[in-house]
């Protein structure tokens, strides 16, 4: 069986990250900071990516995409894609959480990453590393920052960025198959300013 062929995409932050992976070795990776550009960018650095290594898209088996929390345009551009990828090329679609995706950038064994929201909020999460390998120990949230703190008795590493190691999350239940692509959907754990607005 051949390996898979895989593209990794994530845009739930202010750095655009992508990787191109054969079976479960990175080949190749981007994590490049944005400057608010990441629809414009995000097409033409796969293009190049797809070119080093002498693939299409059409030759992609597997693509992974970060679902969020995180900025909420940033989500919705990399959902936006992956759809598109995987509709048009009939690619099976796998969704990972952005906050998990962030934590493997840490080595440390206790990890909360970490997506500001403004007024004091974040995106959390808090999650252990044993030997690569995760496990979750409180679960995304949108939540005040030291109310989210205040019980975690252990030493921990907090990773705002950092370009994630997608290898330790290949063959994990961290990756979810979207059985029926229309029903991706971005996870924003918030309403958006314009809903607020409108209640």
């Amino acid at each position: 069986m051949k390996p898979l062929k895989r593209l990794v995409i994530d845009t739930a932050t202010s750095n655009l990250y992508l990787a191109l992976a054969l079976g479960d070795k990175q080949l190749s990776s981007v994590y490049n900071l944005g400057n608010h550009d990441h629809s414009v960018t995000i097409i033409p650095i796969i293009d190049e990516m797809l070119k080093v290594q002498g693939w299409t898209l059409k030759d992609i088996d597997q693509v992974i995409i970060g679902i969020g929390p995180g900025s909420y345009t940033g989500v919705r551009i990399g959902v936006s894609i992956a759809k598109m990828i995987g509709y048009l090329n009939e690619i099976d679609v796998f969704t990972v959480s952005s906050l998990t995706l962030l934590a493997t950038a840490s080595e440390a064994t206790y990890v909360l990453p970490f997506i500001d929201a403004r007024r004091n909020q974040a995106f959390m999460a808090f999650l252990k590393q044993d030997e690569s390998q995760f496990s979750v120990i409180k679960t995304e949230v949108l939540l005040d920052i030291d109310e989210f703190k205040k019980n975690i008795d252990v030493l921990y590493e907090e990773v705002k960025t950092g370009c994630p190691k997608i290898e330790k999350l290949f063959n994990s239940s961290f990756l979810c198959k979207v059985d029926n692509i229309h029903d991706l959907v971005p996870n924003y754990l918030q309403i958006t300013e314009a809903e607020r607005n409108k209640k």
